[in-house]
């Protein structure tokens, strides 16, 4: 009978024994990063970066900051000697003296700037736009496709360099064309793939566009669109869990939802190739793409933080004063809630100013880190530009993960 009582319980503590050593082991192997809904960080107003775009004669202001390695490497900050293409969507070129803007000032469409490293030193910076016939400063990249009709210009989107495919430099273009004098009289009506050579930058001889079928409508009238954000995850990106896609983001209707598509490098610009994120798996019809998150803006980044999760950088709403963060455990989500980690109001100085577009420049950022710009403007542009001729420009933070 001892013997037996003895056997039977040996065997209950080999059995617990085991379930205690499994269950120690599976909660080894659980991801570092699994929360979606909570991070630790601080975040500080970035000064220098902000300085450094305040600018009195040539380029002196402009919105939709983008930053686009030339090396192709997306996922670390970059080398003093790593060249770095800077793009704007409508810049602001002339003089500013004595507080307000000269004569002779001018609008264009889209700007680019040559960075030389990371760190914010004006005289690393060098920006670029194109001259009309008549000398006057013009936009760098100007519709020229089939389905480019007359007044139609460029809005930029995300862009990179493809050096696991063609080697070239690629920028989504957005045609848009405006319908009135409104401070929103304006409408995207397509979109567009702008192919460079990135060896050429920042003046850009070669311009090869190509319209996309990646512009979505919708019978109440909401449009969407793909490239307002790409996440570049390859080997010679140096992403840390590549499966040699890139993954483009989109946004669509007035509630800011964010979609998602990917395409192997080498496909790049076959659009029959690309496929679409339906909420449970990839599929080759456009019209099958799901939200996967919303309350984000027309522009934002997605990165990855140093313990696994991804990290989407965005204005909420769109167009509100605060700047906020949702993470996930995958590209494809699922996304958790907003996290708000920056009030711009301090620089809506007057009622008329606005503020929007926030996103992450990981290339420019160490590690545990990430710079952050938003875009100032003016429901009153020209106006406000006047007695304020340096509010149009980008403004930065710092994120720092704790």
């Amino acid at each position: 009978m001892f013997i037996r009582f003895m056997i039977k319980n040996l065997a209950a503590v080999i059995f617990l024994c085991f379930y205690l050593e499994n269950s120690l082991v599976a909660q080894s192997l659980k991801p570092i990063g699994i929360d979606e809904n909570s991070i630790k960080f601080t975040v500080e107003a970035d000064t220098a970066w902000t300085a450094m775009l305040k600018r009195y004669k040539g380029w002196f202001g402009a919105d939709g900051i983008y930053t686009i390695p030339l090396n192709g490497v997306e996922s670390r900050k970059s080398n003093a000697g790593d060249k770095s293409l800077l793009i704007f969507s409508d810049s602001m070129i002339g003089e500013v003296k004595d507080g307000t803007m000269q004569p002779g000032y001018k609008m264009i469409h889209n700007s680019v700037a040559l960075l030389t490293g990371s760190k914010p030193q004006p005289d690393n910076l060098k920006f670029h736009w194109e001259k009309s016939k008549d000398g006057s400063a013009e936009s760098v990249f100007i519709p020229r496709t089939s389905q480019t009709q007359p007044g139609d210009y460029y809005w930029l989107g995300d862009g990179f360099v493809n050096t696991e495919g063609n080697g070239a430099l690629y920028i989504f273009g957005y045609r848009v064309k405006t319908f009135n004098t409104d401070a929103f009289g304006f409408k995207e009506v397509g979109n567009t793939l702008i192919k460079l050579n990135p060896k050429q930058a920042p003046a850009f001889k070669d311009i090869f566009q190509k319209d996309t079928p990646f512009y979505l409508t919708s019978k109440g009238g909401d449009i969407g669109s793909f490239g307002t954000g790409i996440y570049v995850n390859t080997k010679s990106a140096q992403a840390k869990n590549a499966d040699g896609y890139v993954y483009v983001y989109g946004v669509r209707n007035i509630s800011k939802d964010i979609m998602l598509a990917r395409v192997l490098p080498k496909q790049f610009d076959n659009y029959a190739q690309w496929q679409f994120w339906d909420g449970a798996s990839w599929v080759g019809d456009m019209d099958k793409v799901a939200n996967i998150t919303s309350n984000a803006s027309n522009e934002i980044s997605v990165s990855q933080l140093a313990d696994g999760r991804y990290i989407m950088v965005f204005q909420v709403n769109g167009m509100s004063t605060d700047i906020g963060i949702r993470l996930a455990n995958k590209l494809t989500g699922p996304w958790g809630p907003i996290i708000k980690i920056w009030d711009c109001n301090p620089d809506l100085k007057k009622s008329t100013y606005v503020v929007y577009n926030a996103k992450a420049h990981p290339t420019l950022s160490g590690p545990n880190e990430l710079l952050i710009s938003y875009n100032i403007n003016s429901l009153e542009f020209i106006k406000d530009l006047m007695t304020d001729p340096n509010l149009y420009r980008p403004r930065f933070i710092r994120l720092k993960i704790q």
